[in-house]
Order: structure tokens, then C-alpha cells, then sequence
């Protein structure tokens, strides 16, 4: 049972109780991320999700490391293009000591000088170990290609120079800005009593100035692109994109299915002709990347510099397919059990639970039930899969990012026509 309440102060909350469970996970989310950063300040609100772990008036580092591990818990977070969330998993017993432990360092951290410089160390190192690893770096290139010039094409972690030059004043300047009652939500899922935890959040959380959310979205435009960053590396790192949908689209259910028949599964058609019937690739697959008002649906691929247009061909080849013909009845029917097995397993776990009620509340403003989503699911047709990718496949949305050793192959944008 899902229930959903408002804090004195106008903070969301909402949690799911499941009484078999021996777990309750409960998150803060706070709708920013990297696309409300300027250039100046670019990878912030990754800096403070860092910095939130730092230590408060009443606990240091080391105090909140060691609290969370004495009771067997998780105490993490993450950042991504449009929010953050700090999150907290424990047996449901541990509930009280979660919820003080998860607000204290969301409301009371100290930001310290010394800690902002050994941190800021750190997340260097981490935007240089990506960039060590081209089969993660090329994502982000590719983002902030298809994106050129957008909000959504900034990275996640930030800079080296924005990193580097950002100030304690305006690491706090954006949390001030950023995280009011209008942008924060509570989740809860497990074996957790919803009024029990709303009369925690309120004493707890009260200190929140109530503040309606920040208003900034840019609408992003599309056109073709093809960059290539030469490295001396073994393998050619490819991912080749297109324009797909918003979280919140009529159509959504089709994108999925789109994506787990062109790449999304070991029994795409992707994986089968690259990997398994060519032996062209180790690694192949798509994704859906989507956002509130935009998205992108992207192949990647790792292959030889000998390999790398023949499996560009190909995946050009299965998206012209996807446009002209209908997928089959018996195909269209295994993409359909294979996401709904997909969802289901992944909700065997509070955790997930939890994630799933905040970006339903982020981008729908309701808890989208299960059944709906297996009915919206069931039904997508032959019909409407060809219809929306005439729409998405487009080969004027595309975007190619390579890195690898290209040398001084000749790419332009002739090489991603339909």
C-alpha cells in the first residue's frame, strides 16, 4: 500500500509498507542536478552530494561511517542530470536511528574548508579514473555532443577547472538555492508505518523553509553530429544515438519495448548479429537515457578500428528494419515478458521500491501502480512500434562519439545516414 503526505513545511512523503519485509530504505531526493549548473559551476550538486557525509555539528565522518555500519546498513547517494538522492537501507527495527542519522546529514552538515579541499581531491581523481576507462568516458562525450550546447550535456561530475575553482560560498549559495521544501521528497519502502515516519520527518525536517521549486528548464533542439577523440587504445568505443522520449510520454511502454528489441537484452537483435553471429564485439548493447522534458536512446559498442564501421552499418541497418517492417508477433511477445520479468524481479528489494516512488512522484506527481504498468506494457502493438520509430529513428537526430585509436580515418556525417 502506497501513501503519500505533505510535511508541515510542504516536503512530499511517500512510502510503500511491505510487512513480510525485514528491510525499510528510505531516501531524500532533491529535484537538481547537473543540468540547473552554469559552466562556472558544473559538478556542485556531485560535490555536495560528497560533502554531505563529511560530518555535522554532532557527528563526524568517521561517527556517521561507523553508526551506520553498527546497525549492518547502507547509507549512500548519487547524483544524476535532474536529481539527488541520499539513501539509507537497515532492518526496519533501525528505523528511528535512519531517519535522525539521514536527516542530520542533509540538514546539518558543516561543509568544513579542509574537508571541501580533501574532497575536491577526490572527485578529481574520480573524473580522471572515467576518463581512464573509455568504455564509461564515451558516454559522456556522447552526451555532451547530442546535447551541444544544453543544460543536459554537462557532466555529472563536473570539470577539472569547475571542480577545481569552486568555492565553499558557492557550494553552500546552491544548496540554499536548490534544496527547499519544493524541490525535496521523501520515499520510504519496507516494513516501515507512513504516520510513524511523517512524525519523524516533521520534528526532524521542520527546519526546511518552505519555497516553491526553481523554474529553468532550456527545451533542447536535435541535429546530426559526428566527433571522434583519437587515443592510442586497443578497441574503437562507439556509441551512435538518437532523439527518444520523455519519462512522462503517452508512448513510453513502446520506447521500452523499442529498446529491449534493438539492444536491450542478451536476445536483442543487436547482441545476436554483432556478438553472437559475427563475433564483432565483446560488449554491445542500447539504452534509454530520459529525462522530464527530453531523452536520447543510445548503442554502444567496443570493436577493433577493422570491426568499427561494419558495426555501424549493422546497427543502421536494424534501426531502417525497425522503421520499414513490423516486429513479429512471437518477438514483440518476448520483449513484453522479458521487461515485465524485468520489473517485477527488481522489486523483490526495498531499495528499488523506494527509487521507483520518487521518480514517480518526480516526473508523474503519483505512484504509478503495478498493474498499470503491466497493462501499458501489454499494450503496445506491431502498429504503434513502427509509428513511434518513424518518429525517433530519424537520421537527422543522430549522433555518432567515437574513441580510439581513428586516426586519420575520414568521418563526417555521411557515415550515420539511413
Amino acid at each position: 500500500m502506497v501513501t503519500k503526505s505533505e510535511l508541515d513545511n510542504g516536503i512530499r512523503v511517500v512510502s510503500e509498507k511491505i510487512p513480510h519485509a525485514h528491510s525499510v530504505s528510505i531516501g531524500i531526493w532533491v529535484t537538481t542536478g547537473s543540468r540547473h549548473e552554469c559552466d562556472r559551476t558544473n559538478g556542485v550538486a556531485h560535490f555536495i552530494e560528497h560533502l554531505l557525509f563529511k560530518g555535522t555539528e554532532k557527528r563526524t565522518s568517521l561517527d556517521i561511517a561507523r553508526e551506520i555500519d553498527s546497525v549492518g546498513g547502507i547509507l549512500n547517494a548519487f547524483t544524476s542530470r535532474e536529481y539527488i538522492c541520499f539513501y539509507v537501507k537497515v532492518l526496519s527495527e533501525y528505523l528511528d536511528k535512519a531517519v535522525e542519522l539521514l536527516s542530520d546529514i542533509f540538514l546539518n552538515s558543516l561543509f568544513d574548508p579542509n574537508e571541501i579541499e580533501r574532497e575536491r581531491k577526490v572527485i578529481l581523481q574520480e573524473i580522471w579514473m572515467v576518463k581512464d576507462n573509455p568504455d564509461n568516458y564515451v558516454h559522456d562525450l556522447f552526451h555532451l555532443n547530442f546535447w551541444k550546447n544544453h543544460p543536459l550535456g554537462k557532466s555529472i561530475l563536473g570539470t577539472e577547472d569547475s571542480v577545481g575553482n569552486l568555492t565553499r560560498e558557492a557550494i553552500i549559495n546552491y544548496k540554499e538555492q536548490r534544496f527547499t521544501t519544493g524541490d525535496i521528497i521523501v520515499t520510504a519502502a519496507g516494513n516501515v508505518e507512513h504516520e510513524k515516519l511523517v512524525g519523524l520527518l516533521n520534528v526532524l525536517m521542520n527546519g526546511v523553509p518552505r519555497k516553491d521549486p526553481l523554474e529553468d528548464f532550456q527545451v533542447p533542439s536535435y541535429e546530426k553530429r559526428v566527433e571522434a577523440v583519437n587515443k592510442n587504445l586497443e578497441q574503437i568505443h562507439l556509441c551512435l544515438g538518437t532523439k527518444a522520449l520523455p519519462q512522462n510520454h503517452p508512448l513510453r511502454y513502446e520506447s521500452f519495448i523499442l529498446n529491449t528489441v534493438l539492444g536491450g537484452s542478451m536476445s536483442s537483435r543487436l547482441f545476436q548479429e554483432i556478438r553472437e553471429n559475427k563475433g564483432l564485439a565483446y560488449s554491445v548493447y542500447s539504452y534509454i537515457s530520459s529525462h522530464s522534458d527530453a531523452g536520447s536512446l543510445i548503442v554502444y559498442a567496443g570493436t577493433s578500428r577493422e570491426n568499427m564501421l561494419e558495426i555501424i552499418r549493422i546497427i543502421l541497418d536494424e534501426l531502417r528494419r525497425l522503421n520499414t517492417e513490423r516486429i513479429p508477433e512471437q518477438e514483440l511477445k518476448h520483449a513484453k515478458e522479458h521487461l515485465k520479468g524485468n520489473l517485477l524481479l527488481s522489486l523483490e528489494s526495498s531499495d528499488n521500491r523506494m527509487t521507483k516512488l520518487a521518480k514517480n512522484e518526480i516526473f508523474f506527481g503519483r505512484n504509478i501502480p503495478i498493474n498499470e504498468i503491466i497493462h501499458g506494457v501489454e499494450q503496445v502493438t506491431a502498429e504503434s512500434l513502427l509509428q513511434l520509430s518513424n518518429k525517433l529513428f530519424v537520421e537527422d537526430y543522430f549522433t555518432l562519439q567515437l574513441i580510439g585509436n581513428v586516426g586519420d580515418m575520414q568521418i563526417n556525417p555521411s557515415i550515420i545516414s539511413l
